[in-house]
């Protein structure tokens, strides 16, 4: 991930970086162990620094600035960092926090984690969820990433309860993801509270172009309430990508490693231009399309 960026981008990936973080960012995305690399509290500043450094590349080669700008969970920080609305620098160590206060939220007397749909929507999964808690169970909606690609959040039993009930709650399968516990759902309340302290602290500046938050589908118009709520909250990506649509935008660009929410675009809006920046060889594409002119 990102061999092409440390070569070119030193000052943001190793000499800014290790600052930040107290540990050396280079070594442990170039070098591992895996194991360590994709603990939350390691993998949300690696993606967030990859991202913003190939922001700066695309960014540097964009014969015009972008309309606006979404991310999905931690995605927010990077749309905010390259809209201006904070420092690369301030970005990074707010993502090292909430990546240290999420991994710390999970307790072992209280195991929890997510799972991920298949042949359901939002009002059925809600539905179930709701009945779930309504017999004392533990089991929320967490993200909506597609109108038809609904993750859950919950206990580690309600979770394996989804799975293995899944059929007879009309849902074709539930898939337990490998994740260290439930985000964006009321278990992350000790992290959202610790966070607080951090954003509170953090100086936001008016962004050049709109940035929708993951909260409600629409722009920012409180980074610091929002972010804190975000760890608390479903992230509503397919509202997101809808209110973009409306609001006129048309091509859409990812920025960052993989190129999961551009497979999310296109299974929202089928209409959509969709570009995918995974390293930089993928920039001379995207110049290239008129439709970003």
């Amino acid at each position: 991930m990102g061999a092409d960026l440390f070569a070119t981008r030193r000052e943001l990936l190793v000499e800014t970086a290790d600052r930040v973080l107290g540990w050396s960012l280079e070594t442990l995305v170039m070098q591992g162990p895996q194991e360590e690399l994709t603990k939350t509290e390691h993998a949300q500043p690696a993606l967030y620094a990859v991202s913003c450094a190939l922001w700066e590349a695309l960014r540097d080669a964009l014969p015009t600035p972008p309309a606006a700008a979404a991310g999905h969970s931690l995605g927010e920080y990077t749309a905010l960092a390259a809209s201006g609305a904070l420092s690369y620098e301030e970005g990074l160590a707010l993502v090292a926090e909430r990546g240290r206060a999420m991994a710390e939220a999970p307790t072992a007397s209280d195991p929890s984690g997510m799972a991920a749909l298949i042949g359901a929507d939002l009002e059925h999964a809600d539905r179930v969820a709701a009945d779930r808690r309504a017999e004392g169970g533990r089991l929320w909606v967490a993200n909506v990433n597609t109108p038809s690609q609904i993750v859950l959040a919950g206990s580690r039993h309600d979770i394996e309860w989804l799975s293995e009930n899944a059929r007879s709650l009309g849902i074709r399968r539930a898939i337990p993801l490998d994740v260290a516990g439930a985000f964006h759902s009321p278990y992350m309340e000790p992290a959202a509270e610790r966070l607080a302290t951090a954003l509170e602290r953090t100086d936001f500046a008016r962004p050049a172009f709109t940035v929708y938050a993951n909260t409600t589908g629409r722009p920012v118009v409180d980074p610091v309430r929002q972010l804190g709520e975000q760890l608390v909250s479903p992230v509503l990506f397919a509202a997101t990508l809808q209110r973009m649509a409306a609001d006129g935008i048309t091509t859409f660009i990812h920025v960052g490693p993989g190129d999961v929410t551009a497979g999310l675009v296109k299974r929202t809006l089928s209409d959509a231009v969709v570009h995918v920046v995974s390293d930089l060889d993928g920039i001379a594409t995207v110049v290239s399309d008129p439709s970003v002119q």
